[in-house]
């Protein structure tokens, strides 16, 4: 747990409650209890990961709403005050970002609530939404506030584990949230008890409220272990939100658990989590989810490479028959589309195409 206490030349500032209860808190900051917040910080601080601030609306670009806590998406107007938290971010099709060096303006760089520094964007996307910090948010014992403080509990491991199958694929937008989505849906109706986590990615709830939407209970995330981000971490400590995730969700007696995994397989830190002993002794199977046909023979490819359990494909290329056409040519594993996956049958599916030795001692 960080917790940053500053008595250099910082000021603290009480913060009024009203004011807290008319800015617009973020999906990142869901867990957390606004009757913490007492003092605004200020001063000649270099911000951190996870600590959480209060910030004024600039100018409105790419994010036009923040999503609250809730999950509505509620609109921005300049002028309005949101709380937010720093991260970095690593997002293709949108912005590699930096947590800026001291309390300057910077991006609202993505709709959950992540404050940073766009060094680069992608070149369809508009500009970010500008931000200025007034304050990083402390409490009554003048400790700057961090996401790490207010975590699921951390569960021993279980003896007995679920089905345990985790979705990665090509690359950002490549269909791994709707293709783990439809696997949890067919799970169900096969008569499963099915959870879900993310383990990797930057802090919003869309991809856990689709994974709940399909049915899976509990659904968690990375933000629920103290991350607004994963972006830059070390794979020691993706692999210890991963176990975290995992022991967790296994304390509901789940029959199965679905595991997303953010970005493509060329991002560093989802490479370094599939390249790992950890998740290879984790995980009892592997879909791949890809847009186009190239893309996934070449993952699955890369995942055989490192003898992942690799079972099954799926993705937004499914969404074309023609293109569907073209992979299961080339491609030497079974591609599913959203028909297959939600099947009742999916579960035999899958106990079938996993290795023996891995089912042993599983659900």
């Amino acid at each position: 747990m960080s917790i940053t206490k500053i008595t250099t030349t910082s000021t603290f500032t009480r913060i009024n409650s009203s004011r807290i209860a008319t800015a617009k808190p973020s999906y990142v900051t869901r867990n957390v209890s606004m009757e913490s917040f007492r003092y605004l910080v200020t001063g000649d601080i270099a911000p951190q990961p996870g600590q959480l601030l209060l910030a004024r609306v600039d100018r409105i670009g790419q994010h036009a709403r923040i999503e609250l806590p809730s999950g509505r998406r509620a609109h921005l107007f300049a002028g309005d005050e949101i709380i937010i938290s720093y991260g970095d971010r690593y997002a293709p099709d949108q912005f590699l970002s930096e947590i800026p060096k001291t309390l300057e303006k910077c991006d609202l760089v993505a709709s959950g609530g992540i404050a940073s520094q766009v060094i680069k964007k992608h070149s369809k996307v508009k500009n970010a939404t500008k931000i200025t910090p007034i304050g990083l948010l402390a409490d009554r014992d003048k400790n700057i506030i961090n996401l790490d403080q207010w975590t699921l509990p951390d569960i021993p491991s279980q003896i007995k584990k679920p089905l345990i199958i985790a979705v990665t694929g090509s690359s950002m937008n490549g269909g791994k949230t709707t293709t783990a989505a439809n696997i949890i849906k067919g799970l169900i109706n096969s008569g499963l008890k099915v959870a879900s986590a993310k383990i990797t990615g930057t802090g919003s709830g869309l991809d856990s409220w689709k994974m709940l939407d399909a049915g899976a209970y509990p659904v968690i995330d990375f933000t629920d272990i103290g991350f607004a981000s994963t972006h830059k971490m070390t794979t020691e400590q993706i692999v210890s939100i991963m176990h975290r995730q995992i022991n967790h969700l296994s304390s509901y007696g789940v029959g199965a658990i679905i595991l997303e995994v953010a970005d493509g397989l060329a991002q560093v830190e989802t490479s370094g989590l599939l390249e790992s002993s950890a998740f290879y002794d984790s995980v009892d199977a592997v879909f791949f989810a890809a847009a186009e046909a190239l893309s996934l023979c070449s993952g699955i490819e890369w995942l055989q490479k490192r003898n992942l359990p690799v079972i099954a494909s799926s993705g937004a290329l499914t969404a074309s028959p023609v293109a569907t056409d073209e992979a299961r040519n080339i491609c030497p594993l079974p591609i599913l589309t959203t028909a297959d996956l939600i099947n009742e049958n999916i579960h035999n599916f899958i106990l079938d195409k996993i290795p023996k030795s891995k089912l042993v001692g599983n659900a």
